[in-house]
């Protein structure tokens, strides 16, 4: 039995308390420990049968919110729909239906891996909105993160993920992330925003998102948790110059390497803000730093991303994509009491891709040499995420 093999067979114990009524949206209240426990797998299991129910495009339900919990009228009355956790649930299902199978869950293996296939089509023929992906559908069938969207026209989230995912048509993907680049990537303020226009005088309710100023956090400003997922998704498309770039550019360094930066960007440059404003009188304000959310993925968009560094149980796996002006770069990683030294540099070959680890105390210095991403097409890059 392997440690995440272990780690799923964990009983741990529900949690009890009445169910929302009709005309609630939330409650508060302190739940019981149920006397019904259930294996850490079994608890994952439930939660994914629970999202399986679709709406009127086919797509997952979204409720109160999915990732974006500001967005928490969009689907109230239980029909709006998110395009966006349609991607998140296709990798997440197929994942988990290989963990089924391993523990003899067969046919839940089957109904997952038939919802995911039902899920990537349905995006494709529902949500492809031209030039990228929509965002989602209201209660009432209305598109948001569409080019006929009055505001919201276009949102990262869903253009990312298509590629996170390894789920979209290929083209549709890279063509969506083009878009990202033309709408939502300001290189000169060094900003990624998570959508534009910001809500600000439409009429529909898209929720709480609305109570921040056009511009500053989710609405419309740079979400830096969502906009590590470029890095990311541009990585996964095998450029790693953009993605090194996209990376600087969210760095906090590089918004205060200038007394003209620091004066304007008035946050610590030595972490991580959660988001920088769009807002016409603060462009390039930070604000809300120390932030774990978004330090957490810009730590891996680094590590794994593009420097390729995955660690799978007892192994090491080295899969970068090369910036233009990196031929060889090194990484020290402490395993155990050891110390592995890897000199990592571009060939036509792949060779020592795949490191076995021991915990035996000694200095390691090993030569890897590898075909970057740079050179293959779109991949499946969701393994990277788990």
């Amino acid at each position: 039995m392997t440690a995440d093999d272990s780690v799923l067979s964990e009983e741990v114990s529900f949690l009890e308390g009445p169910p929302l009524l009709p005309e609630q949206e939330d409650s508060y209240y302190t739940p019981k420990q149920s006397q019904e426990t259930g294996s850490l797998f079994e608890h994952c299991a439930r939660t994914l049968d629970r999202s399986l129910k679709t709406g009127a495009h086919g797509l997952p339900l979204i409720g109160s919110g999915d990732w974006n919990d500001g967005m928490n009228r969009v689907g109230h009355e239980g029909r709006g729909e998110s395009v966006w956790m349609a991607w998140f649930l296709i990798l997440n299902l197929k994942q988990f239906a290989k963990i089924a199978e391993k523990r003899q869950e067969v046919e839940r293996a089957q109904k997952w891996r038939a919802h995911a296939e039902a899920l990537r089509q349905s995006v494709e023929i529902e949500a492809w909105d031209g030039d990228w992906y929509r965002r989602a559908y209201f209660d009432d069938g209305t598109p948001l993160g569409s080019a006929s969207s009055e505001e919201c026209k276009i949102d990262s989230l869903t253009q990312t993920w298509a590629v996170l995912s390894g789920a979209a048509e290929p083209s549709r993907a890279k063509h969506a992330m083009e878009s990202v680049e033309k709408y939502l990537v300001k290189s000169r303020e060094q900003m990624i925003l998570l959508f534009t226009p910001p809500f600000e005088k439409t009429s529909l309710d898209p929720g709480y998102i609305r109570g921040y100023l056009p511009g500053v956090r989710e609405n419309g400003g740079q979400y830096t948790h969502a906009a590590v997922w470029c890095v990311f998704a541009q990585a996964a498309l095998g450029d790693g110059q953009r993605a090194l770039e996209l990376f600087q550019m969210l760095n906090p360094i590089s918004h205060a390497d200038t007394p003209e930066k620091k004066d304007l960007y008035k946050v610590e440059p030595y972490v991580l803000a959660a988001d920088v404003y769009s807002i016409a009188m603060d462009v390039g304000r930070g604000g809300w730093t120390w932030y774990t959310g978004s330090c957490g993925w810009m730590y891996r968009g680094g590590l794994e991303a593009i420097l390729g560094l995955k660690v799978r149980g007892d192994f090491l796996h080295i899969e970068p994509v090369f910036p233009e002006s990196w031929p060889e770069y090194q990484m020290t990683y402490r395993h155990g009491r050891s110390i592995y030294t890897l000199n990592i540099r571009q060939g036509m070959k792949e060779r020592n891709t795949v490191i076995p680890l021991v915990d035996d105390g000694e200095k390691h210095v090993i030569a890897v040499e590898c075909v970057s991403l740079n050179r293959r097409p779109l991949i499946n890059s969701g393994s990277a995420l788990v």
